[in-house]
């Protein structure tokens, strides 16, 4: 049943505060319960697709975030590669795309949050990749091990505007994942986030909650079908679809 206007509404601080140490403790709660795991060997993929999103319905039941998906996504298990392309208008963004979307959903990482004590362990051991395109030697590896995971099953979700939207218009797109399509001969399947710009503005603490948001998403892109000459038009292509789906 969708939310009511009514129930809309600007967190107060106090509720800010609870949403936050809310949201911290659940994904600590989620990082132990896969370190130990872990070190048991009981940990697998199935598993920490379930921990993905339950840890996602968690964050989102928080800020009484609804859902709503519009469009079909590709059949993911059929041995090929696929990177999720998405708008990112919101930390909501990638939980939002957990819960929205099927298969083996991991976030391309920024090699930033592997330093952080708990979490960058715990991202590590449930696959997600991270790209370091400033040593040459480590991209080599991380690429064939993007290329590895991807081969095996999993999806990449990455941001091509590699920043959060204010306003929720779409930003100027980044190569990197581009490159990273192109190296891999992946699919891409372009997403859209409608709204999801409201729930918590960027660079900013102001939560509205009771928000509805609807994920739409495109034809999928064979990247394979371009050549590295032809990166332009791949990005092209891509942001107009995305455009499109975002109703700019």
């Amino acid at each position: 049943m969708p939310v009511s206007a009514s129930l809309t509404e600007s967190a107060t601080l106090l509720r800010r505060i609870g949403v936050v140490v809310g949201s911290v403790l659940v994904t600590l709660a989620y990082c132990l319960d896969v370190l130990w795991r872990a070190a048991l060997r009981r940990l697998d993929r199935a598993r920490v697709d379930s921990y993905t999103r339950g840890w996602a319905g968690a964050l989102l039941r928080l800020v009484r975030l609804e859902v709503a998906v519009v469009g079909r996504a590709p059949d993911f298990s059929d041995g090929r590669r696929y990177i999720v392309l998405c708008t990112h208008a919101s930390h909501y963004d990638i939980p939002v795309s957990f819960v929205a979307l099927p298969g083996s959903i991991r976030m391309l990482a920024k090699s930033e949050l592997y330093r952080i004590p708990v979490l960058g362990l715990t991202m590590r051991l449930a696959e997600f990749p991270s790209i370091n395109r400033h040593k040459r030697d480590q991209a080599l590896a991380d690429l064939a091990r993007a290329r590895q995971m991807m081969e095996s099953g999993i999806v990449l979700w990455a941001a091509p505007e590699g920043t959060r939207s204010r306003s929720g218009e779409l930003l100027p797109f980044k190569k990197g994942c581009f490159h990273l399509a192109l190296d891999t001969e992946a699919v891409i399947v372009p997403v859209a986030i409608r709204g999801i710009h409201k729930v918590l503005p960027a660079r900013s603490w102001r939560f509205n909650l009771g928000q509805q948001v609807s994920v739409h998403i495109g034809e999928p892109i064979d990247a394979g079908s371009y050549t590295r000459a032809e990166l332009p038009e791949l990005m092209a292509e891509t942001r107009r679809r995305i455009a499109a789906l975002l109703g700019g």
